[in-house]
């Protein structure tokens, strides 16, 4: 591990795409580790949690869409995919298992190092906020744990990436967030897997929230303008 700085997990199979993460982000000022196995990277983790994991999906171990979504549900890390698989529908299968951006290979080294720091300005803005626990409608959200606690004691799961968006609406209660201010907020390119993105964290928001889908009471989608959420929230 080298560097002084926040630090970012590298999880590759290529040796050169490896050395070029590894040196663009040191030159920054991050400290890096870098792992070619998804088993190693995961033994890794349990030792010391990173603060931006980079992740291949083509991995000779292991799906590398199933090592994102587990990390979305069990670390607190901003998850950006590093991938050679250019199709919409793989961007948007990434981003609905819970990762927070998506970089096509070949790429700039430079890119991915204003990615990494973007993820960690969002990072910093929302831990600057005294307040982690919010509760709404009976149930206790806790962003420091990602966990969501219902009245009778029930724990549910959230991960980094819904968490962000249950933050945006507990934040704006009784507010409408067009899609264009989710955009502004969470970053990520606009257009068509960043909306397809956006309704499946909704979706799997409301299925935590046991909310019916055809009459949710909690997270109203406008059509057409974009989603009101019409919970009472008090801040602790």
């Amino acid at each position: 591990m080298t560097g002084n700085g926040p630090h970012v997990a590298i999880l590759d199979d290529e040796p050169e795409i490896r050395r070029m993460l590894s040196e663009a982000l040191d030159e920054a000022g991050f400290r890096t580790s870098c792992y070619a196995r998804a088993t190693e990277f995961e033994a890794a983790l349990r030792r010391a949690a990173p603060d931006v994991c980079l992740v291949d999906l083509g991995l000779p171990d292991r799906d590398g869409l199933a090592v994102v979504h587990r990390l979305a549900l069990e670390s607190g890390a901003a998850i950006i995919i590093v991938s050679g698989r250019a199709q919409v529908q793989d961007r948007v299968t990434g981003l609905e298992l819970g990762a927070d951006d998506y970089i096509i290979k070949p790429f700039e080294p430079a890119e991915v190092v204003a990615r990494v720091r973007a993820r960690l300005r969002r990072g910093k803005a929302e831990t600057t906020r005294t307040a982690t626990r919010a509760r709404f409608n009976g149930w206790l959200a806790e962003f420091d744990r990602y966990l969501l606690t219902d009245a009778e004691g029930r724990e549910v799961p959230f991960s980094h990436a819904e968490g962000e968006v249950l933050r945006l609406f507990l934040d704006a209660p009784r507010r409408l967030i067009s899609r264009a201010q989710m955009q502004e907020a969470l970053g990520g390119a606009a257009g068509e897997s960043f909306d397809r993105a956006m309704d499946v964290r909704i979706s799997r928001l409301r299925t935590k929230l046991g909310e019916d889908p055809r009459n949710p009471r909690l997270i109203k989608t406008i059509y057409g303008a974009g989603y009101i959420f019409l919970g009472e929230v008090v801040w602790e």
